[in-house]
């Protein structure tokens, strides 16, 4: 397994911008799938976008296409979740987890607080 340490959350109005950060700790980083999920007050935790481990290919929830955009850096150990033209309904706390190629998320975050104001 990886640890995990996510950053970059806050309080911003809806239409704004943020960028959460997820570094992770060990020499094999670039051998994880990473992925973002959320989960808001009351609901349970849903997916939001995952990155394979090349950086080659993305997946997204149908919730944030066009508006979310995941990426990562292998040399810094970092994936990033840019998160443009938020919504109120985007309030959650997010998790950044990874896994390896055939196995379970079974890696994750201590997660990270996104408020979005109306």
């Amino acid at each position: 397994q990886v640890q995990l340490v996510e950053s970059g959350g806050g309080l911003v109005q809806a239409g704004g911008s943020l960028r959460l950060s997820c570094e992770a700790s060990g020499r094999t980083f670039s051998s994880y799938v990473v992925g973002w999920f959320r989960q808001a007050p009351g609901k349970e935790r849903e997916f939001v976008a995952s990155i394979t481990r090349s950086g080659g290919s993305t997946y997204g929830a149908n919730s944030v296409k066009g508006r979310f955009t995941i990426s990562r850096d292998n040399a810094k150990n970092t994936v990033y979740l840019q998160m443009d033209s938020l919504k109120p309904e985007d309030t959650a706390v997010y998790y950044c987890a990874a896994r390896e190629l055939l196995d379970n998320w079974n890696s994750w975050g201590q997660g990270t607080q996104v408020t979005v104001s109306s």
